[in-house]
């Protein structure tokens, strides 16, 4: 062997060993099993984050300081609001309607102000008190920040968090929440649930759903029995999602709701193994939810007609390109299709593009204006395919905590509203 050739073999010897000296981030043999997540994309970035990828660390940081602050927070538990919800059971999920109000000084004969009546994007601040509204949003949020910062970090501390958070609003015999959501947006006085407040979960749930599968890849005290109870629940959720009478009301439902709860069952169908309603629910999103709900200019009528248009117009293709994602897993491309006149989501999120550029004014009512709103749809039809977006995403508004769309590629609603 030449002197060249064993110095070679030295310095890679010395480079072996150093690498076992040094502690390595968690790696995972496998993708994750994300369901709107691409679980082989977030292992590529999990690689070039394990590089030192410059532009990744600054968003692992931003995700990160999230993670570190939940740390300080929870868990949370249904049982612990302070009534019941109607029938008695503390186990079962309470929210209440939030565009609705009383009309009176509430008494201790009239306790809750009765009657109630609607006022169309108007957020009543009471439904963010006495329910298990908030607490929800926060284990959905926090489980989903958590699982993410522990996938690209290995830091312990996230998974298990998470994995306690998880395991008190879901699984443990004294916390844990029915799978139902019977009582989901209840109005005082009128109505003990109604199949409205499906979207309650329908809009974030699926974030849950990815977080377990992260934690699912060897996530500390996320355990085999952890994992067997949550798809149980999911099975049983899902059961209750397919067949109440709330449930097949919801999916009646012509606008973002009726989206919102196409993407919720095939989530939760893939979840639990039934790839075969997963794949029909996304198939007939097709004729059921584009091609009725978005028109040939690319508009969503029944969110223009609202007090909150620009909301609800980019909350509406979260679900879109959310079940767009969950298909691509089941070899169906919703991104392609076009409808009779044209319909399509690429359409769709060009018609926002003038507004969530900042190249014009949005041109329906909107009664608080958030150009970032848009920009986690614009970043999901770029990486679909089209031209106008891509052109776009530069020219995007970043929204608060900044953008984390490569360590998190799925459309969220980045604004705050509910409903």
């Amino acid at each position: 062997m030449s002197g060249r050739s064993r110095a070679a073999v030295l310095l890679a010897t010395v480079a072996t060993i150093a690498a076992a000296l040094v502690p390595s981030a968690h790696a995972s043999p496998e993708a994750p099993a994300t369901v709107v997540l691409d679980g082989a994309r977030l292992q590529r970035t999990k690689a070039l984050l394990d590089r030192g990828d410059p532009r990744l660390r600054r968003e692992l940081a931003a995700l990160t300081s999230r993670a570190d602050d939940w740390l300080h927070q929870g868990p949370w538990t249904v049982v612990d609001k302070p009534r019941p919800a109607p029938g008695g059971d503390p186990h079962d999920y309470l929210s209440q309607a939030p565009y609705w109000w009383p009309t009176t000084t509430p008494t201790a004969d009239n306790p809750w102000g009765c009657p109630y009546v609607q006022k169309d994007g108007q957020r009543n601040p009471e439904v963010d008190s006495g329910t298990d509204r908030q607490d929800v949003e926060k284990v959905f949020d926090s489980t989903y920040d958590l699982s993410l910062a522990w996938y690209y970090t290995g830091r312990k501390a996230y998974a298990e968090k998470a994995a306690r958070i998880l395991r008190t609003w879901f699984l443990d015999p004294a916390t844990r929440m029915n799978p139902n959501l019977d009582h989901a947006q209840f109005i005082p006085c009128r109505y003990d649930g109604r199949a409205i407040g499906v979207i309650d979960f329908s809009q974030s749930y699926t974030s849950v759903l990815d977080a377990q599968a992260l934690l699912a890849t060897g996530a500390p005290g996320w355990s085999a029995r952890d994992r067997t109870a949550t798809r149980e629940w999911n099975s049983d959720f899902r059961d209750w999602l397919e067949n109440s009478d709330f449930g097949k009301q919801e999916g009646a439902a012509g606008n973002n709701h009726g989206t919102f709860y196409d993407m919720q069952l095939a989530a939760l169908a893939f979840a639990t193994g039934d790839r075969a309603l997963a794949r029909r629910t996304v198939l007939d999103a097709r004729t059921r939810r584009i091609d009725p709900q978005i028109a040939a200019d690319g508009s969503q009528p029944q969110e223009l007609a609202r007090t909150r248009s620009w909301h609800y117009s980019t909350f509406d293709l979260v679900a879109y390109t959310r079940l767009a994602a969950i298909g691509r897993h089941l070899g169906v491309n919703l991104w392609a299709h076009r409808g009779p006149q044209g319909q399509g989501l690429f359409r769709a999120v060009d018609y926002l593009l003038p507004a969530a550029t900042g190249a014009a004014a949005w041109p329906h009512p909107e009664l608080e204006f958030h150009r970032y709103a848009a920009s986690d749809v614009v970043h999901a039809a770029a990486d679909a395919g089209d031209e106008a977006a891509r052109e776009a995403v530069g020219k995007l508004e970043a929204p608060p905590g900044g953008d984390l769309w490569a360590l998190r590629p799925a459309a969220e609603q980045l604004d705050s509203i509910v409903g």
